[in-house]
């Protein structure tokens, strides 16, 4: 067989593609590699850290190995179906807080019909409200007091504001809370192991509940 020049022009075409070919496979698994260490989310942001082009994620999303939840923000599908990942990966400063927190801490059985979220006292809530979300803002100093990590419902690992703050934060509530569903709370918060009255009673001074608390507190103990 006789190669011409315009034969090996066509061989080399087919070649660059071939490894362009590989070279976006691995982009792509490198993209879902960072989505899976990241609770299951990847962003535009978190692209343009790693030098990857953004234009890789439509072709992820054609062939449902992400599904896009807001603008810059996609997840894996198998977490699509986990509201308190999808609700945090669109609002990355909301901590899930109040009456979610309580039912996510197992302290009460009642199930939100809206999330509750607290942000940082000059965050833009537009967004978080039109999405149906129950927003709470703090000054700065309280934000990230008892923030911490545990896993949803669904298994995913989820920021959430402990049981003590959680207690203190409904107690503080200018709205209030259904009285039954603090008792419940208080009697089910004494019951665990994993309580710790000693921080329950520093916070109570520090978000001035210490009265109400000290109050559930006699009744239970």
């Amino acid at each position: 067989m006789t190669f011409t020049p315009q034969t090996n022009i066509i061989k080399g075409i087919k070649v660059k593609l071939l490894i362009e070919e590989g070279e976006w496979m691995n982009v792509s698994d490198k993209i879902i590699q960072l989505a899976k260490e990241n609770n299951g989310v990847i962003t535009t942001a978190i692209l343009s850290e790693k030098g990857i082009l953004r234009g890789n994620l439509k072709r992820l999303v054609d062939e449902g190995r992400l599904e896009k939840t807001a603008r810059g923000v996609y997840i894996l599908p198998e977490i699509w179906g986990d509201e308190f990942v999808n609700l945090q990966a669109r609002f990355k400063k909301g901590i899930f807080s109040n009456e979610t927190a309580m039912f996510l801490w197992d302290l009460t059985d009642r199930t939100p019909n809206r999330y509750d979220m607290t942000f940082p006292h000059n965050y833009n809530l537009t967004n978080a409200k039109n999405e149906g979300v129950n927003c709470s803002r703090v000054k700065l100093e309280w934000y990230t007091e008892g923030k911490t990590q545990i896993e949803s419902p669904g298994g995913n690992k989820i920021i959430v504001y402990n049981m003590e703050r959680t207690l203190c934060d409904i107690l503080r509530k200018r709205s209030g809370s259904d009285k039954g569903i603090v008792t419940e709370a208080f009697k089910r918060y004494i019951s665990r192991k994993d309580r710790n009255l000693p921080l329950l009673s520093e916070y109570a001074k520090t978000f001035h509940v210490d009265e109400k608390v000290r109050n559930y507190l006699e009744v239970l103990i």
